[in-house]
């Protein structure tokens, strides 16, 4: 949206709970709505309608370009067998695929991530990676270096550039400006993933599993799967990031900043700790994913 006018960083856009288009209501996760939010603001908040009208503006083949430029749809070329591309979709993809053309109403559900839109975890991990290291895509490796008995270093393996997103640098700024207050901020989504002295920026996410259609049903009330997916990507220290994470707790029946956060948190804390010399905290919302006390490195 930055990159193509549509919006800029003082846009602001009315959420009043809900988007009224084409005859149908498309809710935001709040029901009472967002008030009136600039993008800053509607990334921190993570507000649906902002970005539904965002899509709308955009279109879903630009949607699907700038997609691509962040390695959505494509295999990663981790060394993994059976890596899937997941899917962007694109008004071609569904002329070929369904013999239908593409309804301007399923561009706001890609807009947020939904609707035929598929990603993996270790894709998301990747986008987090390359907003944190300024728009470069790395090839996701296995392996740093193999050392022999003596621990002499027999191979070493360099980082693998396969592709650059070619944003403004004031884009990216404004990205992980954002992306660091919806875990710092007061109204943030990801709070749950705060770490103590250090800045770490994430985004909170839920992904629909089974379509309700129009009539709305708590979450806690569906058979488990049926639930929704929990979502949280992050990376930190947001000025010079080390660590870029993906959480996805599968049918977890809520959102991404109560379920999935609290396990990042975990796991930065987890790897910051040890060296700066302190124990961690486990967030006391996640699951025992980690052991309870720090252990010495090897």
């Amino acid at each position: 949206g930055l990159e193509e006018g549509v919006v800029n960083p003082f846009t602001r856009i009315f959420c009043p709970g809900s988007y009224y288009f084409a005859g149908r209501s498309y809710r935001c996760w709040k029901p009472g709505g967002h008030g009136s939010v600039n993008l800053h603001e509607a990334l921190v908040q993570s507000c649906d309608v902002y970005f539904y009208q965002v899509g709308q503006r955009l279109g879903v083949d630009t949607i699907a370009e700038y997609s691509h430029r962040f390695g959505l749809g494509f295999l990663t070329g981790i060394a993994l067998d059976n890596e899937k591309p997941g899917l962007i979709p694109t008004s071609d993809w569904k002329k070929r695929r369904f013999n239908e053309p593409w309804y301007a109403g399923e561009t706001l559900s890609v807009s947020i991530g939904q609707g035929y839109v598929l990603a993996t975890p270790l894709q998301m991990a990747a986008v987090a990676a390359i907003v944190a290291n300024g728009g470069v895509r790395l090839k996701p490796q296995f392996v740093k270096r193999v050392e022999n008995n003596a621990g002499e270093v027999v191979a070493e393996f360099e980082p693998e550039v396969i592709g650059e997103t070619k944003l403004r640098r004031s884009t990216l700024h404004q990205i992980r400006d954002a992306l660091r207050d919806v875990v710092h901020s007061p109204r943030g989504t990801g709070k749950l993933a705060r770490i103590p002295s250090i800045d770490v920026a994430g985004k909170t996410g839920t992904s629909q599993v089974f379509k309700m259609g129009r009539k709305v049903v708590k979450t806690d009330r569906l058979p488990r799967h049926l639930r929704d997916h929990a979502w949280f990507v992050s990376f930190a220290p947001v000025e010079e990031p080390e660590i870029a994470i993906a959480v996805l707790i599968e049918h977890a029946g809520g959102g991404g900043g109560r379920m999935a956060a609290p396990i990042a948190h975990d796991v930065a804390d987890f790897y910051f700790a040890i060296p700066r010399g302190r124990d961690y905290q486990l967030a006391g919302a996640a699951p025992d994913v980690l052991e309870r006390q720090p252990r010495r490195r090897h």
